[in-house]
């Protein structure tokens, strides 16, 4: 992967996350404990942005 690819991945990847932020409202209070997974639901992530974070050392690998 190119430079250039890198910067446009990460550049629709911040999209990505962006078009996803208003379906999370913050929260009124900072939760204590993490939630788990089977409360997760609705949540779609383009396979591209997923083998970019796959492949990113902090989150997969």
């Amino acid at each position: 992967m190119t430079n250039t690819e890198e910067r446009e991945d990460l550049a629709a990847l911040r999209g990505d996350c962006a078009r996803m932020a208003p379906h999370w409202p913050p929260a009124e209070r900072i939760a204590v404990r993490p939630v788990p997974p089977s409360l997760i639901h609705g949540v779609s992530v383009p396979p591209a942005s997923a083998r970019l974070l796959e492949a990113m050392a902090e989150y997969g690998g």
